[in-house]
């Protein structure tokens, strides 16, 4: 596969993910300074890493929204905690098990914030029906 097979997958990949809305939301504010990073994103993690066939979507998404909290990656915690909501077809109680479990793992105040931040996504999404 070339990197533009690889782009147009991994492009395919991400509004399965994500949904159109977001995508087109995120690609409409490329810049020349970021549109090299977005390029790079859509093939790597994408087209290269979620399109494997070894783990199904839904177990990616649960690697997924448990690293973002491990690592405290916020911005990144509620994008895909919203994805898997909207376009995952994941409950609450979903959202709420992955934080329990990683309590354990990634520590008791990363799980207390990301309630608070899942909680944010989840009035959001109820607002904006």
């Amino acid at each position: 596969m070339d990197e533009k097979e690889r782009h147009e997958k991994g492009m395919s990949q991400r509004r399965k993910v994500l949904g159109n809305a977001w995508v087109d939301r995120a690609n409409a504010k490329k810049t020349p300074f970021t549109s090299e990073f977005q390029d790079f994103i859509t093939r790597a993690a994408w087209g290269e890493i979620w399109t494997r066939p070894h783990f199904d979507e839904r177990t990616r998404r649960i690697l997924v929204i448990g690293t973002m909290l491990a690592l405290g990656h916020w911005d990144e915690f509620r994008m895909h905690v919203r994805a898997a909501l909207t376009e995952g077809g994941f409950s609450q109680d979903d959202i709420k098990e992955i934080i329990l479990q990683q309590a354990i793992y990634a520590g008791v105040p990363a799980s207390n914030h990301a309630f608070k931040e899942a909680a944010e996504v989840m009035v959001e999404i109820a607002n904006a029906k």
